[in-house]
């Protein structure tokens, strides 16, 4: 339940970060989602991964749609991939590394000072 709870928090508060900051603002909240809910590596990885990769997929997705997958058509095309749907996976793919792996830095930063107390 905590870790749909901080996926979801993730999720949301990185949308607001990245329309008011940088694209990389993401990681600030993974990595401070994952220390304050006390995760170890292995869920901290997997809640930013997931917060991320669901927060980019639906965004990219609803603004893909808008515009009939002109775009996203076209950039597939470019790194010749069958289909729009693989690009949006990529893109999405690449965000969630980075809230995985900031995920696990807040929840080894959190531990480590755990452990020296």
């Amino acid at each position: 339940m905590r870790l749909l709870l901080a996926i979801i928090l993730i999720a949301l508060l990185s949308f607001v970060a990245e329309y008011f900051l940088p694209w990389w603002s993401l990681a600030v909240v993974c990595f401070s989602v994952a220390a304050f809910f006390r995760f170890n590596n292995g869920k901290a990885f997997l809640a930013g991964f997931l917060g991320i990769f669901l927060l980019w997929f639906v965004a990219a997705f609803i603004k893909d749609y808008a515009n009939e997958h002109i775009l996203s058509s076209r950039m597939a095309q470019l790194f010749h991939l069958p289909n729009s749907i693989i690009f949006l996976f990529i893109g999405a793919l690449i965000g969630a590394i980075v809230g995985g792996l900031a995920g696990w830095s807040g929840a080894a930063v959190r531990n480590y000072f755990a452990q020296k107390r």
